[in-house]
């Protein structure tokens, strides 16, 4: 039953709020109007603040990053803050206070630097703007907010001058400090690159002979020393048979001159000659199978061979004298004295020629084992200068890649002077602002309307909740679950009915003058800001 009673809560109504606000209206209307003139007119007590501002542009570099690459920070986001932070900082502020002479009021009375500098890094807003559909920055806005509005135009181009020349200043600086860095160690991998040189043109002046590009010259010049080794070792055996024929004729002819006249038996001398000279004919045509006939050897043979046949001719004469009459013995004797002279003559020059040859062939073989030597130090050699060469290509490598990087940086350098580079432009000068940027009396009194019909609706619903009376079918129905039989009206007096219409009129002119006011209040703040 006490369930039954109680009171069941619904959505309210249009029709209840409207019998709300027709029973409340001096509840809602008053504190509307005052919540609104209070926000609304306070606003034309506070300080006015003008804001100037400009946009400064981001250009990009007049030549293509890809002929000349960028040798600065490419993140522009980052150097925008780099630079936002230094004009930002104490000492940049404090300068321009001074020199523009910000804040006299607060300086006046004494107000600390620092507080100063706080104060001014708030009044200081940058805005960045990115490209459409792009996390690129394209351009960013700089403002300044003062009580007058030159002194934020000042300023505003004074920070936008600071932007401008600190951006400059910065590029500068890092492009210098990128070009110098890559002079630093290009100078470092020259100096290494002549030490690597340097050793390579010692190896090769201390092993000049023995390098793998002398392979197939040492391999021809030590064929060439066995091809004249062997010529000579020939030539020493024929110089050497040539000796023991000398030797032999010698004999015969010593033999000759001690036999009794007439007795001698000299049939043995012409058949040995005859036997030497077949060898040496035999020789001349081995010789001429492989030489021509101007070869010093083929002519030497020959000449050897007309020798002997003179020898061998003399030998004859001498023999025929022998067996001639006494008379005639002095000639043939005198003739054989010349014979052995020249045979010891020419087997003292073959004496000497087999000295000389054999000097010649210790001669070839040192040189023979010399160039074997080079020979086999060959692969050594060529693994020591592939070492030092795998070093020198290294350090000329770095050396090259260091030299392309700090010409590009110098060329990149050379824009960010000219101002050819990635830099900011102004677009516009600063601002002058003709009206303030706060307070703004139409948004203040938009809001001063919003706080009125909060206060209103706050306490025109606080007094009808705490009113416990029934006005209408609807709620005794939520009170009481009975069903209603009959309705007594209202009865009313003429006096009555005649302050219901006055009170009626009053409120009708109240809400007219509320309204009537809010209106003109937003239309003086509209036009005069």
């Amino acid at each position: 039953m006490v369930d039954d009673l109680e009171p069941k809560t619904e959505g309210i109504s249009i029709q209840q709020i409207a019998g709300i606000i027709r029973r409340r209206r001096w509840h809602f209307l008053v504190p509307l109007f005052f919540g609104w003139l209070l926000v609304w007119g306070s606003s034309w007590f506070l300080h006015s603040v003008y804001k100037s501002g400009t946009t400064i542009l981001v250009e990009e570099p007049t030549v293509s990053k890809e002929l000349v690459p960028s040798n600065v920070n490419d993140n522009l986001q980052d150097r925008l803050q780099s630079i936002q932070q230094q004009i930002q900082s104490r000492t940049r502020l404090i300068h321009i206070i001074d020199s523009l002479n910000l804040y006299p009021e607060q300086r006046a009375r004494g107000v600390a630097p620092d507080d100063l500098v706080v104060r001014m890094r708030k009044d200081i807003d940058i805005e960045l703007v990115r490209a459409p559909g792009s996390e690129q920055l394209s351009s960013f806005n700089v403002s300044f907010s003062a009580r007058d509005p030159q002194t934020a135009q000042r300023v505003t181009g004074e920070l936008t001058n600071l932007f401008i020349n600190e951006n400059l200043k910065i590029q500068t600086e890092q492009a210098g400090d990128t070009t110098d860095f890559f002079e630093n160690h290009l100078e470092e991998a020259r100096k290494n690159l002549a030490e690597q040189e340097e050793k390579i043109r010692v190896f090769k002046d201390q092993h000049v002979a023995d390098l793998p590009g002398q392979l197939q010259s040492n391999l021809a010049i030590l064929t060439g020393l066995q091809s004249q080794l062997q010529t000579t070792e020939d030539n020493l055996n024929r110089a050497k048979q040539q000796s023991v024929y000398y030797q032999s004729l010698i004999g015969q002819y010593r033999t000759l001159q001690r036999s009794p006249r007439g007795s001698v038996t000299v049939a043995g001398a012409p058949s040995a000659s005859d036997q030497d000279l077949e060898k040496l004919k035999a020789q001349l045509a081995d010789l001429s199978a492989h030489y021509t006939d101007r070869h010093p050897d083929v002519r030497k043979l020959k000449e050897q061979i007309a020798e002997t046949e003179k020898i061998r001719d003399q030998m004859a004469a001498g023999v025929k004298t022998t067996s001639g009459s006494s008379s005639s013995n002095t000639a043939p004797a005198t003739a054989g004295d010349i014979s052995l002279a020249e045979l010891q003559s020419q087997l003292q020059a073959n004496q000497t020629e087999i000295s000389n040859r054999e000097r010649s062939i210790t001669a070839l073989q040192a040189k023979i084992n010399e160039y074997q030597g080079r020979l086999g130090q060959e692969p050594i050699r060529e693994q020591q200068l592939a070492d030092l060469s795998r070093g020198y290509e290294q350090s000329k490598a770095n050396y090259d890649d260091l030299l392309k990087k700090k010409n590009a940086s110098a060329l990149s350098t050379d824009l960010t002077k000219r101002e050819q580079g990635e830099h900011f432009r102004m677009i516009d000068p600063p601002s002058l602002p003709l009206k303030p940027d706060f307070p703004n009396h139409l948004k203040l009194c938009g809001v001063g309307f919003a706080v009125g019909l909060v206060l209103g609706g706050a306490l025109a619903g606080g007094t009808e909740f705490m009113d416990d009376r029934i006005h209408n079918e609807k709620e005794f129905k939520e009170l009481v679950p009975l069903t209603v039989i009959s309705e007594i009206p209202a009865v009313t007096t003429a006096d009555e009915e005649v302050r219901r219409i006055k009170s009626n009129r009053l409120a009708w002119a109240a809400a007219s003058l509320v309204f009537a006011s809010i209106l003109a209040g937003s239309a003086l703040s509209y036009f005069r800001g």
